[in-house]
C-alpha cells in the first residue's frame, strides 16, 4: 500500500499556487451555494481563555476528494514564540477511500483564509485598487497581502498592529517579498492605516466586542475584508459599516452562527438576513455590486474551503507544478 503523500508549508508557496487555490474555491463555491456540495459544522472544544481544539471534515463531490483537518488555535503563542495555529489535514479519494495527502495545516489554512479573501476581493473590489491597509501583523496578515496582491495591482500598504516589533518585521517582510515595487508604511493607529484605502484587510485575534476599525474610517467604494476575531461575537469592523455596504458571506447559516459583525447588525436591524450575499452565487452569476458601493466580506472559515484547498495543492503538487 503506498503511503499518502506528505505536503509540507514551502510546497504550498508560489503565487501560481495560489491561484489555483483561488480559482478552486471560486468552484467550490457555486456548488456550495447551488446545493450540490455542503460544509458541516465544525466540533469545536475549548479548554481554557479561547483555547481550541478544531475538527473539520468535508466532501467535494465535483473533484472527487473529501478531508478532514484538526487545529488548534491558542491565542497567546505568539507572545511564546509560537504560531497562533498547529494541525494537520488529510486528504481523501472518495472512489477508493485511500487516504492521498497529510498537509501541513497552520500553512493551509493561512493559504485558504488568504484565498478566500483574495476571490472575494477578486469579486467587489475595484479593478484598480493599489492602496492596501492592513490591520494585524501575524500569520494571516501575510497571507491576506499576498492574496490581495495576486488579485489587484497593489503598489501601496500601510500596516497597524498593537504590537510595534511585530508591526515593523511585516512591513520588512512586506518589503522583502512584493513582486513589483510596493510602498510600506507602518502607522501610529488603525485609522492613518485605513483612511483613504481601497482595500481594508482586518487580522487580528481580537476577544472585544468593541470595534478596532470604525464605520466612518472607511472609504466610500472600498472593499473591506474582515477574517479575525477569537470567537463568534468578537467584531473587528464597527457593524455599523455593514448597515450601507454590500455584504458578502461565504454561507448565510453559518454568518449568523459565527460572524460577530454579521450577527450584531442582524440583532440591531442594521440588515436583514436577505442582505448577506454568498460568494458562489457571486461567482456562478452576474455582478451585484457596483464601485460606487462599499463592500464587506465577513469570512469564518469553512471546512469545505479547506477541503478545496488541499484538492488544489495535491494536484499541483503532484502535477510537479
Amino acid at each position: 500500500m503506498s503511503m499518502p503523500l506528505t505536503i509540507r508549508a514551502e510546497e504550498m508557496a508560489g503565487a501560481d499556487r495560489l491561484t489555483r487555490v483561488i480559482d478552486a474555491l471560486a468552484e467550490v463555491f457555486a456548488d456550495l451555494s447551488a446545493g450540490r456540495t455542503s460544509s458541516p459544522p465544525r466540533t469545536i472544544v475549548q479548554h481554557g481563555p479561547q483555547r481550541e481544539l478544531l475538527a473539520g471534515t468535508a466532501v467535494w463531490e465535483r473533484r472527487g476528494v473529501g478531508s478532514v483537518k484538526i487545529t488548534t488555535l491558542t491565542p497567546d503563542n505568539p507572545d511564546r514564540g509560537l504560531p497562533l495555529i498547529h494541525g494537520v489535514v488529510v486528504l481523501t479519494d472518495l472512489a477508493t477511500g485511500r487516504v492521498t495527502a497529510l498537509l501541513e495545516g497552520a500553512e493551509l489554512t493561512a493559504v485558504r483564509t488568504g484565498a478566500v479573501a483574495g476571490l472575494a476581493t477578486r469579486l467587489c473590489a475595484p479593478a484598480d485598487a493599489e492602496d492596501l491597509a492592513v490591520v494585524g501583523a501575524g500569520v494571516q496578515a501575510r497571507a491576506l497581502v499576498r492574496a490581495v496582491s495576486a488579485v489587484r495591482p497593489i503598489r501601496s500598504v500601510r500596516v497597524y498592529s498593537r504590537t510595534p516589533g511585530r508591526t515593523e518585521r511585516f512591513a520588512q517582510w512586506v518589503r522583502d517579498t512584493a513582486g513589483t515595487p510596493v510602498r510600506v508604511t507602518v502607522c501610529d493607529t488603525a485609522k492613518e492605516a485605513v483612511a483613504d484605502a481601497a482595500v481594508v484587510c482586518t487580522t487580528t485575534s481580537t476577544d472585544d466586542s468593541e470595534p478596532l476599525v470604525a464605520a466612518d474610517w472607511v472609504a466610500p467604494g472600498a472593499h473591506v475584508n474582515v477574517i479575525g476575531g477569537t470567537h463568534e461575537n468578537a467584531i473587528e469592523v464597527d457593524p455599523a459599516l455593514l448597515g450601507d455596504a454590500f455584504v458578502v458571506v461565504e454561507e448565510r447559516s453559518a454568518a449568523r452562527e459565527e460572524a460577530g459583525e454579521v450577527r450584531a447588525a442582524l440583532a440591531a436591524g442594521l440588515i436583514d438576513v436577505t442582505d448577506l450575499h454568498e460568494l458562489g452565487t457571486l461567482t456562478s452569476g452576474p455582478a451585484l455590486r457596483d464601485d460606487a458601493r462599499t463592500s464587506v466580506f465577513r469570512s469564518v472559515g469553512l471546512a469545505i474551503e479547506d477541503t478545496a484547498t488541499a484538492s488544489a495543492l495535491y494536484e499541483v503538487v503532484t502535477a510537479g507544478g
